[in-house]
């Protein structure tokens, strides 16, 4: 599969058998969504061929053969219509919800797919996709891909499907899939969550540079060996070297709001508890108060980090260069124009650095994965002058490669002074920070410092308000 000179899979072949969960593993651009979308019908291939059995016995090709053969994908990069109510989305997929009541039919169909993967979610059919959070957003999603349909789904493609879902909603996904899957049902799940792979998959299969270069049954594969084969990119040591020497790194108070969240000059903070109880509200609310003057926009006091990266990150119709280098034209800028060298020369600087993955910094945005994609609005931060670095979940998507080098970066970044306030939906990255709010119903249950700053504090601080206030 070739998109002009770039080679995005080079013959890979990938069998799957009912009741098989095949984890496909491997860094940002190695392939794996390109695979996926030729395996759904999304991409013609240039090579070879695809082609689906029906359950008549016939074959057939393309996305609509893909899914009459109950082939269903559940994207990374989510493709609900954001104007639409939730029933009214599932429409788009399943062409038979047509005539008098399909609403009705469509509004049964999601809600009770959402009620066995979900059990206890809060998502009613009636409401708009766009009033959502990201999580209910991902649910609704992954809930489309197993709902009821003319033809039942037999082949599920999950894609990154928890990088949006707080640990308790994951476990309900992982739940529901293994059961699909001893049912008859099959699964080709796509993670950088590795304790998940090894928790879901029968079997693994590795990708590198568009070619699957190893597969086995999960037992296998150890997680290290598993690292081992899809390449290192970092070393081991810049996960394990958390919170060193912090006291003696950190400065004066930098950042205090109302709700009680603070942080030191820098100090690593990270924010916690179930996704949707106030985390990225408060994210917001702080960056809004220090951003949006003219002076504030060429001296910089905070920047952000998105982690919907559709919403609230990417310029669809900008280049990758263009996309880098946004918030540091006034710096760039010389008698009202922008400074082309320079810009290329920070362009190419923090490609190297934080591995962007493409031959041209000047393609377009959307021509990298949803990983890389998301490395061009980290390098986009971190290169700025900005002394306060707000991040709302800023690895979702990204290789365990690469989140390893980040961490090893905004601890670098922190010992300079630079401050940083941190949602994530991982335990193992909000382990990275120096001290931890956990947040429950809007409000912060707790402060976690030092030891403190473990799985089992932290969900334990996630549900204890909720036990009270019954």
């Amino acid at each position: 599969m070739q998109f002009g000179a770039v080679r995005a899979l080079d013959g890979v072949s990938l069998t799957i058998s009912p009741g098989e969960c095949v984890g496909l593993i491997g860094h940002n651009g190695a392939g794996k969504s390109t695979a996926v979308n030729v395996i759904n019908g999304g991409l013609t291939p240039t090579g070879g061929t695809v082609e689906y059995r029906l359950a008549d016995g016939s074959s057939a090709t393309g996305a609509a053969g893909a899914r009459a053969a109950g082939i269903r994908s559940v994207f990374q990069e989510l493709s609900l219509c954001p104007n639409l109510t939730v029933a009214e989305n599932l429409r788009i997929p399943q062409h038979d919800l047509k005539g008098w009541g399909w609403r009705k039919r469509a509004a049964r169909r999601i809600a009770q797919a959402l009620d066995q993967i979900f059990p206890g979610h809060r998502i009613e059919p009636g409401m708009v996709v766009g009033d959502l959070t990201l999580a209910e957003r991902q649910m609704v999603e992954i809930a489309t891909g197993f709902a009821e349909a003319s033809a039942p789904a037999k082949l599920v493609i999950l894609d990154e499907p928890t990088s949006s879902l707080d640990a308790s909603i994951a476990r309900q996904l992982l739940d529901h899939v293994r059961g699909f899957c001893a049912s008859g049902g099959a699964v080709i799940f796509i993670s950088h969550m590795l304790g998940e792979v090894f928790e879901v998959a029968t079997r693994i299969d590795v990708m590198k540079d568009g070619r699957i270069i190893d597969s086995r049954p999960t037992s296998g594969f150890t997680q290290q060996s598993l690292i081992d084969a899809m390449g290192h990119v970092a070393s081991q040591e810049a996960v394990t070297a958390v919170r060193e020497n912090a006291d003696e790194r950190m400065g004066e108070q930098v950042l205090s709001t109302p709700e009680g969240l603070s942080a030191r000059q820098g100090e690593i903070v990270g924010l916690a508890g179930l996704a949707g109880h106030g985390q990225a509200e408060a994210l917001s609310r702080f960056f809004m108060s220090r951003s949006g003057t003219m002076r504030q926009a060429s001296t910089p006091e905070v920047v952000f980090v998105a982690g919907d990266r559709g919403r609230d990150g990417v310029m669809p119709l900008w280049s990758i260069l263009k996309n880098l280098t946004l918030t540091h034209l006034p710096s760039l800028t010389q008698k009202s124009l922008v400074d082309s060298i320079a810009e290329k020369t920070l362009g190419a600087d923090w490609k190297a650095r934080i591995g962007i993955r493409t031959g041209d910094m000047n393609n377009p945005i959307l021509s990298l994965s949803g990983g890389n994609q998301q490395k061009v609005l980290f390098a986009r931060a971190l290169a700025s002058t900005a002394p306060i670095v707000v991040m709302d979940d800023p690895m979702r998507g990204v290789d365990v490669g690469t989140k390893r080098e980040a961490y090893e970066m905004i601890r670098r970044e922190a010992a300079s002074g630079r401050t940083f306030l941190w949602y994530s939906t991982e335990t193992e990255e909000v382990c990275q920070c120096d001290r931890v709010f956990v947040y429950r119903n809007g409000e912060i249950s707790a402060e976690l410092t030092g030891d403190q700053i473990n799985e089992e504090n932290i969900l334990a601080a996630s549900f204890e308000m909720q036990e009270h206030a019954a």
